[in-house]
């Protein structure tokens, strides 16, 4: 099976930024997770949170209903919005990984 007919996608890890630019990041992020998840119907999750253990990091964990639509969030007006707002915030760090969900079933 190829890797973009696989499924849903998560994608999750973290970003560091200097702790003088993290809240200013994390707002932003809000932002465009807000209209990520009210214009992508592509869109199962988008969320990005401070790390109450870390004044640099913000977590991030979304999910996608395929590698396609992760692909075309890219490519949108809120995500060109979202690259020239946060010019200039500076990442120290990042670790974010792609997941294939081969199944899934509800804890509980």
């Amino acid at each position: 099976m190829a890797e973009e007919d696989a499924g849903e996608i998560i994608v999750a890890g973290w970003m560091d930024y200097e702790a003088a630019d993290r809240d200013t990041m994390l707002g932003h992020l809000v932002e465009v997770g807000t209209r990520t998840r009210a214009e992508e119907p592509g869109c199962l999750d988008y969320a990005m949170t401070a790390d109450p253990a870390d004044n640099r990091r913000i977590r991030v964990y979304e999910r996608w209903v395929s590698q396609q639509a992760l692909d075309e969030h890219f490519t949108t007006a809120h995500i060109k919005d979202f690259r020239e707002a946060t010019t200039g915030l500076t990442r120290v760090g990042v670790s974010m990984d792609v997941f294939s969900v081969g199944a899934a079933r509800s804890l509980r």
